[in-house]
């Protein structure tokens, strides 16, 4: 479906976004579609000179480093984004009697790409601005976690099921910083977007020190990925639903390996008080889509028990 387009601009065709989203659902009969987008599409739509380069990642032309620069990032309106209007809709027209999710970036993770420039593994100049030029952290936080309800909003408003703040990047902070200098931005997107009474997913990567406080955040379903034996999840999590958390590369193991890990993660997931399977992260280029259907195939025959 994508080949010679690029990503952010098949994430602004809204047949693409359409077709793109309900191929999962019809393939292996999931429960639910995920809106296909991606976490930096809205500061696309709001200008900033940015792209999403093969093998790279998302690039920003001109990091965010001052006052000035996060002054000069626009809010975002519905009107910049009417093809996800129109693609939320189109897609719950087809979609039957399966749930659609939206989803966003949430702010630190935004944020860290538009100060870095790109993808970083240390996130050095995000820590500089946020321990050096607080004042100035605090201003793009508050720009892109407003940018970020919005998106959620315009998602919701066309009629998605439940929302995903996705915090690539969170695993790299201590617990005391994302405590004092994260979470707060992101309750804020989760309050916000909490007031149109939608289910609010909280994921992260690498946050198996931080699930209490992504939970205490606003989050209804709390993400927990492979690094965190799941019943371990479950626990930190505390009175919440979780999502999680098969390895993605237990997909390329033997199909009785899979399963049998498959059934483990069901059994301690039973243990919350609500349980969304999948895997703990995003499912790897190379995986054999015949061992994806066994596995959504073997997941809902364990459920129905």
């Amino acid at each position: 479906m994508r080949e010679g387009v690029g990503m952010l601009d098949a994430c602004m065709d809204a047949d693409l976004i359409t077709e793109i989203t309900l191929q999962p659902v019809r393939r292996y009969d999931v429960d639910a579609a995920i809106f296909f987008s991606d976490i930096v599409l809205p500061l696309k739509a709001v200008g900033v000179d940015l792209d999403i380069v093969p093998g790279v990642g998302p690039v920003v032309a001109e990091p965010v480093r001052t006052m000035a620069d996060v002054e000069a990032i626009e809010d975002l309106t519905p009107e910049h984004v009417t093809y996800v209007t129109r693609a939320v809709r189109e897609v719950r027209a087809q979609i039957g009697d399966k749930a659609l999710i939206g989803f966003a970036g949430a702010p630190f993770t935004v944020a860290s790409y538009l100060v870095e420039g790109g993808p970083s593994k240390e996130h050095a100049k995000t820590k500089a601005m946020m321990f050096g030029a607080p004042e100035v952290w605090s201003a793009l936080m508050a720009k892109i976690s407003a940018i970020s309800a919005a998106y959620l909003e315009v998602q919701v408003d066309a009629g998605a099921h439940a929302v995903q703040l996705f915090d690539s990047w969170a695993g790299a902070l201590s617990r005391i910083d994302y405590e004092a200098m994260v979470m707060p931005w992101s309750a804020n997107v989760l309050s916000q977007i909490g007031a149109k009474d939608v289910p609010r997913i909280h994921f992260g990567v690498g946050t198996g020190e931080i699930l209490d406080l992504m939970g205490r955040a606003g989050a209804d379903v709390v993400g927990v990925d492979w690094r965190v034996p799941f019943d371990e999840g479950v626990r930190r999590v505390g009175p919440r639903a979780v999502q999680g958390n098969l390895d993605p590369t237990l997909v390329f193991a033997p199909t009785e390996v899979m399963l049998q890990r498959a059934k483990l993660i069901l059994e301690q997931g039973a243990k919350a008080p609500g349980h969304i399977f999948n895997l703990g992260h995003g499912v790897i280029p190379t995986t054999n889509p015949d061992q994806l259907k066994r596995l959504t195939d073997f997941v809902h025959e364990q459920s129905v028990k």
